[in-house]
């Protein structure tokens, strides 16, 4: 390539790189640090489920969360915390019932948001006393979850799509690549997901547990931090 023609290709990449983009820009999602006896983890917040990252982030803010325990730790599944029960629990006390008196409609976004290893979601009572499966005011939980094989795929594939859900194939690739529980897709709300700190949650699912979950040496939210507020609607 001649010398000038060289430069004039370098000066076109240089004013390229200094346009402002045309496409969609990037969304300003809410930031919370969750500070545990662990280490932290950091989560964003999705602003297509309004409901849940509002709620979440004004009980943030309150320090609502502030001493509560993830108390119901699974391992290659997930974490669960935000009971406000659980702040001074004795040692072996059951724990998971505890609530704020209202629930959350379900906001499912399928096939946007779902449980991929590191989706943050709303914990909730079950179908038998909750056929809208509204979500719980406050407790929430953190989807770990092993790779899934082909097999595992096809099995849970075939019981969602007995409910109307339909994963897709960037979900399947997601599950088999990154891990997940597609099992709960289109059941529990997911509202974000964990920017840092995965191997925060993998610390906590490697800890000893009671037959109820409970970890045997209780890991504390010891404050919840809004880093960031999302985009205003």
């Amino acid at each position: 390539m001649k010398k000038n023609s060289f430069l004039l290709v370098v000066l076109l990449l240089l004013f390229v790189c200094v346009l402002p983009s045309q496409g969609k820009k990037k969304e300003k999602r809410a930031v919370v640090r969750i500070e545990t006896s662990c280490g932290n983890i950091r989560v964003a917040l999705s602003d297509d489920t309004p409901l849940h990252s509002k709620n979440f982030l004004k009980l943030a803010a309150k320090g609502f969360y502030d001493g509560t325990l993830f108390h119901r730790c699974i391992k290659d599944f997930m974490i669960q915390g935000g009971d406000p029960d659980s702040r001074h629990a004795a040692k072996g006390q059951l724990l998971g019932e505890g609530d704020v008196g209202y629930t959350i409609p379900a906001e499912f976004c399928l096939p946007y948001l779902y449980h991929w290893r590191g989706a943050l979601a709303a914990a909730r009572e079950s179908d038998d006393v909750n056929p809208e499966q509204n979500s719980s005011g406050c407790q929430f939980y953190i989807v770990y979850g092993k790779k899934q094989f082909p097999a595992d795929i096809k099995k849970v594939r075939a019981a969602l799509e007995e409910k109307g859900v339909e994963l897709t194939s960037q979900m399947i690739d997601d599950y088999v690549m990154r891990g997940g529980a597609p099992h709960l897709d289109g059941q529990y709300t997911v509202f974000g997901e964990v920017i840092e700190g995965l191997d925060v949650v993998c610390q906590i699912l490697s800890l000893p547990t009671d037959a109820n979950d409970r970890p045997l040496q209780d890991v504390v939210i010891k404050k919840m931090v809004i880093e960031q507020y999302g985009r205003k609607k």
